[in-house]
């Protein structure tokens, strides 16, 4: 039996084991992925994951900046597909893309469906205070995370799990889920099953703001947001005027005070108080300076008892 011709459509490290899996499967025609862009302080144009590993299995790749243009679709329908899968490309799809292949269009979304639809599902689903996610497969259509779910792989969500963490564990599991999702498709044995909007948690994409600590909110929300947020934007803070990133933090259920007032130091942290209970920082970010242990900022810095973040 010959294998099936595909078309990726990826861009970050969370869509490249997924590639592995098409490569090793399937015929793939095609790598689509995020032009290149400026990155890091000498702003050098860098390559996508998704592209780097697609140049190592020498297939072709394709970087359009609009793939909705009446050019890069008539470049699809050349390729003659049968499926195209997408796995965190970065660019929606039109219905006359969605339209080409004869198997659909296959998304894979790093949450369990309908429950965190948008683009950062799993920063969300730890700032919310998840105890469970997942990975679903879906056929894409032309709403936004609205197809018919395929297949779901459920994880738990532990108390300090950080988004580096869950984002790995999702990336291996979403790699197993498309690969059982691609066999399914091939052999028609796969039903799609509707989704129930109402469940819907519409995950919104992230900015400075969102990262902003708010003393007033639990200890438990706060940390919450630290962890959802590691490594990617990172949850800051501002103490005498300047920016502080906070990389990781522990909830004190039994110490109370004045939210962002420093309540003690010691050799290894400093607390801080929240609207209820306190955060132990462990470790954090001065401006312009690597992240540290909260104990080597206490020893260099002497922040003082009584200070108190804004």
């Amino acid at each position: 039996m010959s294998k099936l011709k595909t078309v990726f459509m990826g861009t970050p490290d969370f869509a490249v084991d997924c590639l592995r899996v098409m490569a090793e499967k399937t015929d793939v025609v095609m790598v689509v992925t995020q032009p290149d862009r400026p990155k890091g302080r000498g702003q050098k144009l860098t390559p996508s994951p998704v592209k780097v590993r697609a140049l190592e299995y020498g297939l072709p790749v394709w970087q359009p900046e609009k793939i909705k243009t009446p050019d890069c679709v008539a470049k699809l329908e050349e390729l003659q597909p049968d499926l195209i899968v997408v796995v965190a490309f970065g660019q929606i799809l039109s219905q006359k893309i969605l339209d080409i292949p004869r198997l659909g269009c296959v998304n894979v979304h790093a949450s369990l469906l309908p429950r965190y639809r948008g683009a950062a599902p799993i920063h969300w689903s730890i700032i919310n205070g998840e105890t469970e996610t997942g990975v679903t497969t879906m056929m894409m259509d032309a709403g936004l995370d609205t197809g018919d779910m395929l297949l779901k792989s459920k994880t738990e969500i532990t108390p300090d799990m950080t988004t580096a963490e869950l984002h790995d564990k999702l990336s291996a599991m979403g790699s197993a889920l498309l690969s059982d999702t691609v066999d399914g498709l091939a052999a028609g044995t796969l039903q799609g099953e509707p989704q129930d909007g109402s469940l819907s948690n519409y995950a919104s994409m992230l900015t400075k703001e969102t990262a902003h600590i708010d003393w007033n909110k639990s200890a438990r929300e706060i940390h919450n947001l630290v962890r959802g947020l590691n490594s990617w934007p990172v949850a800051w803070t501002m103490l005498d005027g300047k920016n502080y990133k906070i990389w990781r933090t522990r909830v004190l259920a039994d110490k109370a005070g004045k939210p962002g007032e420093v309540l003690e130091t010691t050799k290894k942290s400093f607390v801080v108080a929240a609207g209820q209970g306190a955060v132990e920082i462990l470790e954090i970010q001065p401006p312009s300076r690597k992240r540290m242990a909260a104990g080597d900022f206490v020893r260099g810095n002497g922040i003082a008892t009584g200070a108190v973040f804004e």
